[in-house]
């Protein structure tokens, strides 16, 4: 299964988050699994990515010229997508990708999420996106969520929706479980 994973490309952040990024990429190796990601260095995706690597897996980046351009590129990728911008990095994700999760993350990680729940919403696609709540992380957009659905501008039964969890093992079950 290839899984593309959206997060942050921040270096700065708890190690408590890092951690948990390595987990991921080594489950994601050793479980016969592909990653897809964003196919730049920085923060939970050189951990992730760096992480399926150590532990024999494959990876597949995306990357836009800009970010090449900044002298980001990974250096791990098994294959690397060169594509011309951002929308065009989340198209060729939503494509090549059997599943999402989404970690914690800023702007770009929550418009990669967005994204894949926008064109799931209107039927372009019906892979699942699991949102990892770590440490309460997206308990936020859990109520805004909520709050969307109590004034009716989402329905109370969504025909695609994301899919939140708190724990590496959770999302470890989840992607364990045979697809319909």
């Amino acid at each position: 299964m290839k899984i593309a994973v959206y997060c942050s490309a921040k270096d700065i952040i708890p190690e408590d988050y890092l951690l948990m990024g390595d987990e991921l990429g080594q489950w994601i190796a050793t479980a016969g699994h592909t990653l897809v990601y964003g196919g730049a260095t920085g923060g939970l995706m050189t951990r992730v990515s760096n992480a399926v690597r150590a532990a024999g897996g494959r990876v597949e980046g995306v990357i836009p010229e800009r970010i090449i351009r900044a002298g980001r590129q990974a250096k791990n990728c098994n294959r690397l997508w060169k594509v011309t911008d951002m929308a065009a990095r989340k198209r060729k994700m939503r494509q090549i990708a059997d599943c999402f999760v989404c970690l914690p993350g800023s702007y770009g990680t929550l418009d990669e999420m967005y994204d894949v729940i926008a064109s799931g919403t209107i039927g372009e696609h019906k892979k699942p996106i699991y949102i990892l709540n770590y440490y309460g992380f997206y308990e936020g957009l859990k109520q805004q969520r909520e709050h969307m659905k109590q004034l009716r501008f989402l329905p109370e039964q969504e025909s695609y929706a994301p899919i939140f969890i708190d724990t590496i093992e959770q999302l470890k079950e989840l992607l364990t479980q045979p697809t319909n």
